[in-house]
């Protein structure tokens, strides 16, 4: 989890995040999901070479992340100043949207459609295959 500066006083709060300072990247894509409830699951899929922050900057959301190996966690995203980093290679699942959930997505890369692994089958043996000696 990544905790970002924020400054707050009787006007509000402001949060910053930059990159190659706060977030261990160049950010190239901004997306948000919103509108999602508790029943929808979002990303279902791993990067190849895209890396990650997370940051629900409303409401809350899960996050459950695979390495592909074994090893699985689930992090709860509810506060506005608080993310996660998502390094390539980690099968991701964001789940459990509350009614005001708006996700906001930071990405080191351009969409490339060709750098998605949608199967996680594929993507454990991507792992193993990537993990291989030389």
């Amino acid at each position: 989890m990544i905790e970002f500066p924020q400054r707050g006083d009787d006007r509000g709060h402001l949060v910053i995040v930059e990159g190659m300072r706060d977030i261990p990247f160049d950010i190239k894509r901004v997306f948000y999901i919103y509108g999602s409830d508790s029943t929808v699951i979002r990303g279902q899929h791993a990067n190849k070479k895209t890396e990650f922050v997370l940051i629900n900057i409303s409401g809350h959301s899960k996050v459950r992340i695979k390495d592909g190996r074994g090893k699985e966690e689930i992090f709860l995203l509810d506060r506005p100043h608080t993310g996660i980093y998502l390094p390539r290679l980690i099968w991701k699942d964001m789940y459990d949207f509350s009614a005001d959930s708006i996700l906001l997505c930071l990405a080191s890369e351009h969409y490339d459609p060709e750098e998605y692994i949608r199967d996680y089958r594929t993507f454990t043996e991507y792992v193993k295959e990537e993990r291989k000696p030389e």
